[in-house]
């Protein structure tokens, strides 16, 4: 795989490195976190990050002893230095497949042998759906989160910068990972593509860590001028607020990446990513006059105080202007399903 400019890396500042000798330590750090941060060694003792240690065949067998006799939806293609990004007409530059995870591992292995093989990446794939144990025996101590939990395994890679909803503690468990982050409003100066064209759900930049292009990207400098960078190895742990953007390398030839997700927010609250297409849909390409108007509805209703906003309706009419519960959110997603369908 193709390095990028060591430069690069070497510029940027390190992320903050903390100390979690305990859950309620660990507890508080994600209650309090407001930017990143790395915790060596906090999944040193897994069975999985002993079993990487040893090589990545025996972390293989690890896993095939665990995972469920099913098929694994697989990535395999990318460009030549493992980048899973668009091709040239804003198609996917690799394919999607389904197979046992005993097929994917021997392409692995024949890519190792050959030292020419492409990119095979198994993303968020969900562990108690697709493995019996693993969770069980490798898994953080998140009190009272319900977080999903994920797996990620594959060759070298590398992931252009993109966000999350929810706020993410990812461990590592084989091979070496690189996490370039950027803070949230450098949205802008990363150049995301398209909203409803993406390698897997979420906007990602369209400018290359690897290989910046100042004239093409001009205000990408401006984000790397926010970014810092963490390289973790086997057992060390990285917590990426929700909706910081993130640039992960996968740097081994073989690599395992375990990851929960949670949101502080109730889970039957709606998704915002749902509320920017729908105003896409609705709002963005009205008259001026219009859009300004709705700009201001947005923040009496949505940005300012709800409280204030609802304050002159009797209490027990005020509806969905009252903070939301289960019932009325319900409600609410119905009435839009009607409405999204007519």
């Amino acid at each position: 795989m193709a390095e990028a400019d060591p430069g690069i890396f070497a510029a940027l500042p390190a992320v903050r490195e903390v100390e979690a000798r305990d859950a309620q330590t660990l507890d508080r750090l994600l209650v309090e976190a407001e930017t990143p941060f790395v915790i060596r060694g906090l999944v040193g003792d897994w069975p999985l990050v002993r079993a990487g240690r040893g090589s990545a065949g025996e972390a293989r067998e690890y896993l095939l002893a665990h995972a469920k006799n099913r098929a694994f939806p697989v990535s395999v293609g990318g460009e030549s230095d493992g980048r899973l990004f668009y091709d040239a007409g804003m198609a996917m530059n690799f394919r999607m497949m389904n197979a046992g995870l005993a097929e994917i591992f021997a392409r692995i292995e024949e890519g190792e042998a050959a030292g020419d093989g492409p990119a095979i990446y198994l993303g968020s794939i969900d562990l108690h759906d697709y493995f019996d144990g693993l969770h069980a025996a490798n898994h953080v101590d998140l009190g009272a989160r319900q977080p999903l939990a994920s797996i990620w395994i594959g060759t070298r890679t590398r992931i252009a910068a993109h966000n999350d909803v929810p706020h993410n503690l990812a461990c590592v468990a084989a091979g070496r990972r690189r996490f370039t982050l950027f803070p949230r409003e450098q949205f802008a100066n990363l150049y995301l593509g398209p909203v409803d064209n993406t390698p897997a759900g979420r906007a990602i930049s369209m400018a290359d860590l690897h290989a910046p292009d100042p004239d093409r990207f001009p205000r990408f400098a401006d984000a790397l001028a926010s970014a810092t960078v963490a390289e973790l190895e086997p057992g060390d742990a990285i917590h990426i607020p929700a909706l910081w953007w993130h640039h992960v390398e996968a740097l081994d030839p073989f690599n395992i990446l375990v990851n929960y997700w949670w949101r502080e927010s109730p889970r039957w609250l709606g998704h915002p990513q749902d509320a920017l297409n729908h105003a896409l849909l609705a709002i963005r390409d009205l008259p001026a006059d219009e859009k300004a108007h709705w700009r201001a509805v947005f923040d009496h209703y949505v940005f300012g105080d709800p409280e204030a906003a609802a304050a002159h309706i009797p209490e027990r009419a005020r509806g969905v202007l009252d903070p939301l519960t289960p019932e009325t959110a319900g409600r609410l997603r119905a009435y839009l399903l009607r409405q999204l369908s007519r």
